[in-house]
């Protein structure tokens, strides 16, 4: 599995059950990666997504502690071995976590990836990404030209699990 993610310096995520920032760019790069892939969020980010909608073009699985939770057009899984059985035989690279904050920290020790998405904004977060650079096992091995859209300096960075657990 792969993160997907748009953080700020302080590895902010989202306010108010929104994006802090949207970067066209960064979307058509998630939109790039993710179609034809599978994704997982959590029910809150479902639930952000326009109409509340799943990702058209996409398998989209949601991870919800609520075992009764249904939605059209989703994969809804409870806990892990649902998961692990819903994602069975699908090649890792084509799974990618996208939020929201719990399902991040939740799935994060199983990513063998994150492709994060670094954007300058000063916006105060009420949801957070694990500082990867804290984290021993989590290895910076690209960083992107810094980019602008709309007076916000972005860049993409991509950061490697050396000791990735097994879902």
């Amino acid at each position: 599995m792969q993160a997907i993610v748009n953080v700020t310096p302080q590895w902010g995520i989202g306010k108010d059950n929104d994006l802090i920032v949207r970067i066209r760019t960064d979307m058509r790069r998630f939109r790039m990666l993710t179609t034809g892939n599978t994704i997982i969020v959590g029910r809150r980010t479902l639930e952000s997504f326009p109409n509340g909608e799943p990702l058209p073009n996409r398998t989209n699985i949601v991870l919800t502690r609520d075992p009764a939770f249904q939605a059209k057009n989703v994969i809804s899984c409870s806990d892990l071995i649902a998961l692990r059985n819903a994602i069975m035989g699908l090649d890792s690279d084509s799974v990618y976590v996208c939020g929201g904050e719990q399902t991040y920290r939740l799935l994060l020790p199983y990513c063998s990836k994150a492709l994060v998405t670094l954007n300058d904004s000063d916006i105060k977060a009420d949801r957070f990404f694990p500082n990867l650079n804290l984290m021993p096992n989590w290895i910076l091995t690209e960083v992107g030209e810094k980019q602008y859209e709309n007076q916000t300096a972005f860049r993409f960075l991509t950061y490697i699990n050396t000791d990735p657990l097994e879902l």
